[in-house]
């Protein structure tokens, strides 16, 4: 599955921008595939320390809908191991629309599909942080390129969000 181009269709934004109001932070991820485990191992870092709701939806986000709808955000930042193109570990913060035919993620159910029933239940800000997988073997532990990248974007986002 190969992407052409797609970085520079991106646009680039800021958590500054992004994170506006209530926040939840939705972490997708099956944590006993590598770098799948990036989503879930973000938001247990972010837990209890940052200013948004913090779900780890781990790998069946679908069964966690309910409680983002329930939580009533004005902001969704979806975090999840997305195909980007780019060097293991880069990052992109993408807007739903962005994810269309560009990107593949490590699901069953596509993001997309999952992003279309949100959008038709509440009316929210959603976002995708997208973090470039290096492997994606069962029973392999994070990568030392992902686990810098996740380190960096917990401070990033506390900082943008704010502390608990």
């Amino acid at each position: 599955k190969l992407m052409t181009d797609l970085n520079q269709n991106i646009k680039v934004r800021t958590f500054k921008e992004i994170l506006k109001g209530k926040i939840v932070l939705f972490g997708i991820g099956n944590t006993l595939r590598g770098d799948d485990a990036l989503g879930p191992m973000l938001v247990e870092m972010l837990r209890e320390k940052v200013n948004a709701v913090c779900i780890n939806a781990e790998g069946s986000p679908e069964n966690f809908l309910g409680k983002v709808i329930k939580e009533d955000p004005d902001t969704l930042l979806i975090i999840d191991a997305v195909y980007l193109n780019a060097g293991p570990g880069e990052y992109r913060l993408l807007a739903p629309e962005e994810l269309e035919n560009a990107v593949f993620t490590t699901h069953d159910i596509p993001l997309t599909m999952l992003i279309d029933y949100l959008k038709s239940k509440k009316n929210m800000s959603i976002h995708i942080l997208g973090i470039e997988p290096q492997h994606l073997y069962l029973g392999r532990k994070v990568s030392s390129k992902v686990k810098q990248t996740i380190i960096l974007l917990k401070e990033m986002i506390t900082n943008a969000a704010g502390t608990v």
